[in-house]
């Protein structure tokens, strides 16, 4: 069965805001033409995907699945459009997301290994704290400077290209400074951060960049396990020490899983090279697709 992306939005729209009159504001449509689209989209599919009530408008179990997946598929779809105009454009161009001060000194040979390959186009720095996946994913940007384990790679390929243990960042006055080394087992119930884009699960306080999380440190409201080289810019009033059973904190190079692009591949072989071969000689290669 045939469902049109109209559709999906309309029932995207009425799940999101559980309120057809609100729905319909948002969609700038009237709401009588919605209930019906929605009543016609439950007859073709044979399900039932909103109980309907005077008072209140409640997902199914069919909904709450079609939610997910309809929100997955629109988005996908708005990613090919963006990807296949981006592609017809008179100037190819590659945007690369990262995060300021997060490229761990490697963009500039990145770039120049990159500008040195035979048909490279112009690079795009797009910069965000908390949306470079999203933009990998969405066709806003064609690749994108990831950390792992911080970000959510769900849905992008990537290489590994610099890896660095990790510390744990405390207030001057935390008991666990007195130590030489901490584990993982000894920060269970410390207050924690969850970055932007954290991987589902993640739980913590949310935080927007890292000037806000060691301020909050200072502050003494949380601890936070960093990549070592933070150390070059805790404030006074911190102290770091390292964490040795922590999975290593490690710059990663990702792009859309479907990518057909020659330029993205070349962009991904000279991030490798720059940086020295992939960390993992196990890797799977990159398409020259």
């Amino acid at each position: 069965m045939d469902v049109e992306t109209r559709e999906l939005r309309y029932f995207v729209a009425v799940a999101e805001e559980l309120h057809f009159g609100r729905a319909a504001h948002r969609l700038g449509i009237a709401q009588p033409p919605l209930s019906r689209a929605i009543r016609l989209l439950e007859r073709r599919m044979g399900v039932t995907l909103l109980e309907r009530t005077s008072r209140e408008v409640r997902l199914t179990a069919a909904g709450e699945v079609l939610l997910a997946e309809g929100r997955g598929a629109l988005g996908a779809v708005a990613a090919a459009v963006r990807r296949t105009r981006r592609a017809a454009a008179a100037t190819p161009r590659l945007v690369l997301a990262l995060k300021p001060g997060g490229d761990a000194d490697l963009l500039r040979p990145i770039l120049d290994r990159y500008a040195a390959t035979p048909g490279a186009v112009p690079v795009d720095l797009a910069f965000s704290a908390g949306e470079r996946a999203a933009m990998v994913r969405d066709g806003r940007a064609d690749l994108a400077l990831l950390h792992r384990p911080q970000n959510d790679l769900t849905g992008l390929d990537s290489d590994d290209l610099h890896a660095e243990g990790q510390v744990v960042v405390l207030p001057d006055g935390h008991p666990l400074a007195t130590r030489t080394t901490v584990s993982m087992a000894d920060l269970r119930g410390e207050p924690q951060p969850r970055w932007p884009e954290a991987r589902p699960g993640v739980t913590g306080h949310p935080v927007a960049d890292t000037d806000q999380l060691l301020q909050l440190i200072l502050l003494g409201r949380m601890v936070a396990v960093l990549p070592e080289s933070v150390r070059d810019r805790l404030p006074p009033g911190t102290v770091s020490r390292p964490v040795p059973d922590a999975e290593p904190a490690t710059l990663v190079i990702a792009w859309p899983r479907a990518s057909t692009s020659r330029q993205v591949a070349a962009f991904v072989r000279a991030a490798i090279s720059a940086t020295g071969g992939p960390l993992n000689p196990a890797a799977r290669p990159v398409s020259p697709r």
